[in-house]
């Protein structure tokens, strides 16, 4: 089901980040400043309408998501992800398209951007996909000291500008439509929206990723991909208090909630592959398997 077949009248299709307020915003500033990113991704721009849930959920992951394990399990899936990448060609779009040395530095900056945070973005989604369907997260014991990591965007990251998700651009309009009808999507990712701000880059490299995503062998990474993040969030520290029963006593629409769950669970890891792609055209695989954005450890705290 798209997600905007689920949204009623009054809701908004996302809340995004200029018209977030009061305890949204607030939660904008946490998730940018703990997931060290300089921007609020989609998934949570849409939950974000969920006004009685997003608080929850949010306060349900941050235990984790401020970890070096947590961190570590972010690293480990994206090296996966690039190994599954070089399957394919380099797609060679830079000697396609002609860019300058600006270009060239914001676009790679861009991607690396969207590298870095779209795995953790995954196993976010994967973990409270398995809290609403009843699955516990295990519990380090109390004694185990877990290593924090450092607060806020890293300086040189890029900045997640994007155009409107409706462009003016006739081009970028048809472009952005069938990004979505072959992903089977009902909002642009931001992703697609900050490359577009390089329109021919962004053409270029659509026409290329296409028939590799349509393909079947792009069909089977992405669900192994999407099993590993599984696995991964079965071995954060903190268990994920978002069982079917509270949400559905917080008197949210649990349907809708576990719909949108399962689209975003279903759609990142094509996306995360996808930036992959696009990245080996200007690092080897043993240099983008790393982690972009090293954190730094910020303490130690006794978990319990």
């Amino acid at each position: 089901m798209r997600v905007d077949s689920m949204f009623g009248p009054r809701r908004p299709k996302q809340v995004e980040e200029h018209e977030a307020a009061g305890e949204i915003e607030r939660i904008y500033h946490e998730i940018r400043e703990t997931l060290r990113v300089t921007g609020v991704n989609l998934n949570f721009r849409i939950w974000a309408r969920n006004e009685k849930f997003f608080p929850a959920m949010w306060e349900a992951v941050r235990p984790d998501v401020e970890t070096r394990l947590f961190e570590n399990a972010a690293d480990q899936l994206r090296a996966e992800a690039v190994y599954i990448a070089e399957r394919w060609a380099r797609p060679g779009i830079t000697s396609r398209v002609p860019l300058g040395e600006s270009q060239r530095y914001h676009i790679q900056a861009a991607l690396m951007l969207y590298h870095y945070i779209n795995p953790k973005l995954l196993l976010i989604t994967s973990s409270i996909k398995l809290a609403l369907g009843g699955e516990p997260i295990r519990q380090v014991s109390a004694d185990s000291p877990l290593e924090l990591i450092a607060r806020g965007a890293p300086a040189k990251m890029y900045p997640m500008e994007m155009i409107a998700e409706e462009p003016q651009d006739k081009r970028l309009r048809d472009l952005f439509d069938d990004i979505k009808q072959t992903l089977s999507l009902s909002s642009i990712n931001s992703d697609y929206r900050t490359l577009a701000l390089w329109p021919d880059y962004l053409v270029t490299a659509w026409t290329w990723l296409k028939p590799i995503v349509e393909s079947e062998e792009y069909r089977l990474a992405s669900n192994s991909l999407r099993e590993i993040a599984r696995a991964l969030a079965r071995s954060l520290p903190s268990p994920v208090p978002l069982a079917y029963e509270r949400v559905r006593a917080l008197g949210e629409d649990i349907g809708e909630v576990m719909k949108i769950t399962e689209q975003f669970e279903s759609l990142l890891p094509s996306l995360i592959i996808n930036i992959a792609l696009l990245g080996l055209d200007w690092h080897t695989p043993e240099d983008y398997a790393r982690s972009p954005f090293p954190a730094e450890s910020r303490r130690l705290t006794v978990h319990g």
